[in-house]
């Protein structure tokens, strides 16, 4: 109980804080290309905070229907994955952040109980992408007429790639799960 108080304080900080930056950062100039992206990216990680941290501790993919969830055309996410390259962006990832063999058994332990941990997690995880990719895409837009074209345009590479890559990357397990639970007549 404790923990999920903590992290949904944290989510609530980090609401206050990504407030405070986004409305009062038209009052400073910044002029270095570099601060600006700097900006950008705490900006980024401030608003996915608010969602993907309290995912940890409650069900927040109960916040979108189940009928959101379902793949109901694979041939346009398989399309999207292939363009985009997401399994690129999927080796990044269990190059650098997933590297740990015991979080990813956290995720997937590899029995068939694990996979509908993995497809719970899934969802959780695409809640907390979704949501700030929804949400900084009208904080680039922001930006963008506010004339801090800059600011807006790393905002919104920094939310395409921290943020829509991982949805489709989400979006995907599931398709593979799903699959699988028709392969071996699980569900």
């Amino acid at each position: 109980m404790i923990k999920k108080i903590v992290f949904a304080g944290i989510s609530v900080l980090l609401i206050w804080q990504s407030y405070e930056l986004i409305s009062k950062i038209g009052e400073v100039k910044i002029s270095s290309w570099l601060l600006i992206i700097f900006v950008a990216w705490v900006i980024n990680m401030f608003v996915t905070g608010i969602f993907a941290i309290p995912g940890f501790v409650l069900p927040t993919q109960r916040l979108m229907p189940d009928t959101y969830y379902r793949i109901r055309r694979p041939e346009r996410l398989l399309r999207w994955y292939q363009l985009l390259r997401v399994d690129s962006f999927r080796k990044a990832l269990l190059a650098t952040l997933w590297r740990n063999k015991a979080r990813q058994k956290a995720y997937f332990d590899g029995t068939t109980a694990g996979l509908d941990t993995l497809k719970l997690q899934s969802k959780k995880s695409e809640f907390g992408h979704l949501m700030p990719f929804i949400i900084l895409n009208g904080v680039a837009v922001y930006f963008l007429f506010r004339g801090q074209l800059t600011l807006g345009l790393a905002t919104a590479v920094f939310n395409f790639i921290g943020n829509f890559y991982p949805v489709l990357l989400q979006r995907h397990h599931r398709w593979r799960i799903g699959r699988i639970y028709q392969r071996f007549s699980l569900k």
